[in-house]
């Protein structure tokens, strides 16, 4: 599978270039997956919920299944958070995985960047940042995208994973 990040500071744009370039690249007809990056607790159960009550009962995995969708909820209880590695080994093959947060991971990825939280680049210094999509202006030694030009964001990360 190929893989390919957008990241960036709180407030930069993240979720919803990644909302957009999923849309248009599964309008082209490519098969996309997302992994999420989350530095809080979430719960995505709830509570009084048949599934939830397996959980708070002590279940270390709860599998809810429908015609519609498949949902397996993980406990780690205590153990550690699995290596990005690890979860990517656990997603069914598509064409892409598009992957939110995990910046200081290895694949390549496209900086999500707002002036306005004032917050500095992380492309300076690293590598692993191919392109920025910003809403300002920037010159800099990589390709620069309007952030909202999720068509030309799209043809370049399928061109770089040689899709």
């Amino acid at each position: 599978m190929k893989v390919y990040g957008v990241t960036g500071w709180k407030n930069a744009g993240k979720t919803g270039l990644m909302e957009r370039l999923v849309a248009e690249i599964t309008g082209r007809g490519f098969s996309v997956s997302t992994v999420k990056h989350a530095h809080h607790s979430f719960d995505v159960d709830q509570p009084g919920r048949d599934s939830h009550r397996h959980r708070m009962a002590g279940a270390r995995e709860v599998l809810l299944a429908s015609g519609q969708r498949v949902a397996l909820m993980q406990e780690l209880r205590g153990a550690p958070e699995p290596a990005l590695k690890d979860l990517l080994a656990r997603l069914s093959p598509v064409d892409l995985v598009l992957i939110e947060g995990y910046k200081r991971e290895p694949h390549p990825k496209i900086e999500a960047f707002r002036a306005e939280p004032g917050n500095h680049l992380i492309a300076d210094g690293d590598p692993t940042i191919r392109a920025i999509a910003s809403d300002t202006p920037l010159t800099l030694d990589r390709p620069v995208f309007d952030l909202n030009d999720t068509g030309a964001i799209a043809d370049f990360i399928l061109a770089e994973v040689g899709l």
